[in-house]
């Protein structure tokens, strides 16, 4: 999955979807947009000397977020509920390990894999 199709993926087809599963490219691409978007609107703000941008982003893509969170935890055939082990500090680094292993090949309880 390319930049542009994962980003429109996750934020306009399944916006608010924690069924499913999502591939690594899906995720991780939609983890560097927010990235980027978060950085040109911090900067933004930090000109007109506001922090109202980051925050709408931030709000805006909250549930995109958790959403694209939980259907990769499915991927690795895993409950979206991990996802609070994210509040763990320095626990929640296993997240990290995690959506970056491939999911499970073939279908498996949340669905058949992603394409």
């Amino acid at each position: 999955m390319d930049f542009a199709t994962a980003v429109k993926t996750v934020v306009m087809q399944k916006y608010a979807s924690f069924s499913g599963r999502a591939i690594r490219s899906e995720y991780w691409w939609f983890v560097l947009a927010y990235i980027i978007a978060y950085i040109v609107l911090a900067i933004v703000d930090y000109v007109l000397g506001v922090q109202l941008l980051t925050a709408i982003l931030s709000l805006g893509l909250l549930i995109p977020s958790i959403a694209v969170g939980v259907r990769r935890l499915h991927d690795l055939d895993k409950s979206g509920w991990w996802l609070l082990l994210g509040l763990v500090p320095l626990v929640g680094l296993i997240l990290i390990y995690w959506f970056a292993q491939p999911g499970t090949p073939g279908a498996n309880r949340f669905g058949p894999p992603a394409i």
